[in-house]
């Protein structure tokens, strides 16, 4: 099996934590880290990497002035709470960017929104 760790680099970790937690429906719990976190799925499997910009020196990590957060980048979750999450979001956003609608070429509900530093996630039934 391989798995695929996704970083992404944030503002505030701890504040981009709590988003994902709520978005997903996880209990809250701190990052390990005030400069990087890894949110979990309850098999222990890494959902997502919250890397604080400019920390560890990473190249494309240092700034946000330097490359447009979510440029080329979709954040894609199948979730199995599908109508939860979107009720989940729709109390984390100002505005669904998508609202619900049937992708036709995954044939699932999905939705999308932007976290606190403009990614840009798409939420899809599993």
């Amino acid at each position: 099996m391989k798995r695929t760790w996704t970083i992404i680099g944030v503002n505030d970790v701890r504040a981009s934590f709590e988003w994902y937690q709520s978005l997903f429906g996880q209990p809250e719990t701190a990052p390990e880290h005030d400069d990087f976190g890894q949110l979990l799925d309850s098999d222990g499997t890494v959902l997502l990497c919250l890397h604080a910009w400019g920390a560890h020196e990473h190249p494309s990590l240092m700034s946000p002035d330097r490359a447009t957060p979510g440029n080329g980048l979709l954040l894609f979750f199948r979730v199995d709470d599908f109508d939860p999450a979107l009720q989940r979001a729709r109390g984390l956003v100002p505005r669904l960017e998508e609202e619900p609608h049937m992708n036709p070429n995954t044939r699932t509900k999905e939705f999308a929104v932007r976290d606190l530093d403009g990614y840009y996630v798409t939420i899809s039934a599993l």
